[in-house]
Parts: C-alpha cells; structure tokens; sequence
C-alpha cells in the first residue's frame, strides 16, 4: 500500500476545489445520469460525468455489485482498487432489473433522467424492455449513450467484448512489444478507458444538440471502433501504403533517435523530434559530427540508418550520469525524461505542482486517494471529490427523493429481494 503521508498536499487540493464550487458552478450542474454499466468503459464515463458536476445514479445488482467490486488484489480495507479507480462522484442503487418491478423503478427514473449509460447486451436490453425505442417513448429527450464491443446493429452485437480481446484483434497487440518478441497489450485497458472518454465526448455534444432542437438521441459506442481510431498515424500508414506495420519496441518507426537509453545511473527517455533537436543533442552529449554526417543529418536518414546510429548514441550516452544528462538536455530544449516507477511518478514535482493526486477522508477507507480529472476549466470547478459508493448506499434516499416512495413501500421491495438497502 502506497505511504499516502507523501500526498498530504491533496487534502488542500480538495478544500480548493469545494471553495471554487461556492463561488461558481460545476459544468454539468443539473444534469441527472442513470448509469446501468458496469465494469470499466462506461463506469470511467460516469465518473467524468459525475467530476463534471452531474448527478450520477450508479444502478447494480442487489449483494454482488459491479463486477470490479471482486477485482482483488490489491484491496484497501477489504474494498477493491480497480472498483475505487472508476466510481467516486456517484450515487449507488441496488435495484434487480430481472424483476418486473425492479425494472419499473428503472423506468421511473429514466422519465426523470437527461442521461442513461448501459453496456448491456441487445438481447439483454430486449428482455428488460429498455431498448432506445422503449426508452425514447418515456422520455424523448434523454440521451442514451450504448457501449459494446463490436456496436450495435450487425450480426456480431451480442458477442462481448474485453478490452484485451479488442487489443489483440485491433492490430494493436501487434505493434507492442519487442521487435523479436511475443506480441503485449498496454499495462491499462486503454481500449476501455478511451471508449468511456469518447462516450463522454458524444455525450457532450448530444446534450448540445439537445438545447437546439429539444430531443435525446440514441449514442453507439464500440471499443472496436475506439481501437480503430486510435491507431491514429499507424493506421494511416497501413491505409495509406499497403505496408504492415511492425514492433519496435520503445523506439519509433518515424522518428530517431526516440526511445529509452542507459546512462551511467539508470534510465532516460528521448524524444529527439526534429532535425535542429538532434543537432542540439549531439553537441550535449560530444559528437556533434553526428550531425552533419549524412547518414544522421536528417530523421528520414536517420530512420533508414537506424541500425548503425543507435549503437553510437548507446556507447556516448552510457558514460553520461543522468541527472545531468537531463539537465543539459532540457537546457537546450531536447525532449527527455527519466524513467519513472508508478510510485515515482505520482511522488514527482510535476505531480505536485498539478495537484494530480486528489484525497478525502473516508469512513471505509480512513482517506481515498484518486487521480485528479485532467480537465481544467477556468470557470467550471469540479465537484468536489465523493467516495465511490457501497452496495446500494443510496437506494434508500433516491428511491424517496426521486420517485416519491414511502419507506414501507421500500422496506416490501427489499422483503422482495426487488431493491437492497444499505445496512439492511
């Protein structure tokens, strides 16, 4: 468990955000969002969602919760971090969708809602009877936004999707890893969190849409298509030429000299981007005729002349210590960096200055500790950061608020197994 006495500062970072919100509101103040997902792609989307200001009604099934609720370890006081990653800012309800009943509370709460996020299959969606059409027809303006591995619409809709399914069908396995090694995914499953982010970009721009013309639409979001685009110059490169892309490693098929190097006293990252750059690096580390050799002098050249610069550049920088390496380098402003842990990352001056690491206090968990949102708006503050929420925590107080509910009506929906309560 990390020593979290080294990220007390983010306790202020709290305070200066719940200051800013009584001065100013949240971008999406007012906003309710009845979120049905589970797992990682539309949890991450809520949860921006819910830093934004919005609502957040995090729906589960009674007992067993979210899937990533039993993804352990590591665990902090019995509760899993892969849960905690993606779920502060929300509201829990334990509601049972496979009893008629459980799925009227759904529907009630759809009528009242300007946005549903799911990831449920079609057939799933069917049974339930919360398809877009069924949902349009209680409430025309909400917006729904479907998340699924392969879309909606085709022959493949019901198959599922994991994010390291899509990794290694995407091509994307196949250009990570060592050039002679066994293809690897990322550390993270990106495919989903880049899926929640452009959930919530479509999100965004359908509650726009929505101010002109009055009505919800239907949002279609696959990881497929996510890895596709994310491809990026990779893809443009294949699309564009024929040519298989291949593995380098931590080096760049474009750009040389652009990966990780040994130096007297550990690791540095390069990322020597243009030719005035490598000319500026090769004085830094004393050969400065590296530049004006042909073979160097341009990054075509010293693409195509991989296999010969690399091991020069490898023999130089090893006798260079590196704090001093980077200081030269960033003098000069070349592209460097040390090669950090995780832990090392969230402990660097960078991390402090942009208050990256957020903590509130917490009866569960004594403080929790998460990522600060990356999304900075001069005159939206965050919401103040929420503990995620226990089983059900909420299903009591919303069920009464919302939808007008007695609790002796709630107390014979939970007899019925329909709703769980926490504490009950």
């Amino acid at each position: 468990m990390l020593d979290k006495l080294k990220y007390l500062h983010t306790v202020q970072t709290v305070s200066k955000f719940a200051l800013k919100g009584n001065a100013m509101s949240a971008a999406l103040e007012g906003i309710k969002v009845l979120d049905l997902s589970r797992v990682l792609a539309g949890p991450w989307a809520t949860m921006t969602l819910g830093d934004l200001g919005a609502e957040v009604l995090k729906v589960e099934q009674p007992g067993s919760g979210d899937d990533t609720r039993a993804w352990m370890p590591p665990s902090v006081n019995g509760v899993s971090t892969y849960y905690l990653g993606a779920n502060r800012n929300k509201k829990s309800l334990a509601i049972d969708l496979g009893k008629p009943e459980g799925r009227n509370l759904i529907v009630a709460l759809a009528k009242k809602a300007d946005i549903l996020v799911e990831n449920f299959r079609p057939a799933s969606l069917r049974k339930f009877g919360l398809t877009y059409e069924d949902l349009r027809e209680i409430n025309p303006r909400l917006i729904v936004c479907s998340i699924s591995g392969y879309g909606r619409g085709h022959e493949h809709e019901e198959r599922p999707g994991y994010d390291f399914i899509i990794q290694a069908e995407s091509g994307f396995m196949a250009i990570t890893g060592e050039k002679d090694g066994m293809p690897m995914r990322l550390g993270v499953a990106f495919i989903d969190l880049i899926s929640g982010m452009n959930s919530v970009q479509a999100i965004l721009a359908a509650l726009y849409m929505r101010e002109r013309t009055g009505q919800g639409q239907w949002l279609d979001i696959s990881l497929t298509d996510s890895a596709a685009f994310m491809l990026a110059n990779v893809a443009s490169g294949h699309l564009n030429t024929g040519q298989e892309p291949q593995r380098y490693g931590n080096a760049h098929p474009s750009i040389v000299p652009y990966q990780l190097f040994d130096c007297a006293d550990g690791r540095v990252a390069l990322a020597v981007g243009n030719d005035e750059q490598f000319r500026r690096f090769c004085k830094v580390i004393g050969q400065p005729e590296l530049a004006l050799d042909a073979l160097f002098a341009t990054n075509r050249a010293r693409t195509e002349n991989r296999e010969i610069l690399l091991p020069l550049l490898e023999v130089a920088l090893s006798a260079f210590p590196r704090a001093q390496l980077l200081a030269d380098l960033r003098a000069v402003g070349v592209p460097a960096g040390e090669l950090r842990s995780v832990g090392q990352a969230f402990a660097s001056d960078i991390a402090a200055l942009r208050q990256t690491v957020v903590s509130v206090p917490s009866d569960k968990l004594g403080t929790f500790c998460s990522v600060r949102n990356p999304l900075n708006l001069s005159e939206s503050p965050f919401h103040p950061p929420q503990p995620p929420p226990e089983v059900g925590e909420h299903t009591e107080a919303v069920l009464i608020n919302e939808l007008d509910l007695s609790t002796e009506e709630i107390s014979r929906l939970q007899a019925q197994g329909v709703v769980q309560c926490f504490g009950q």
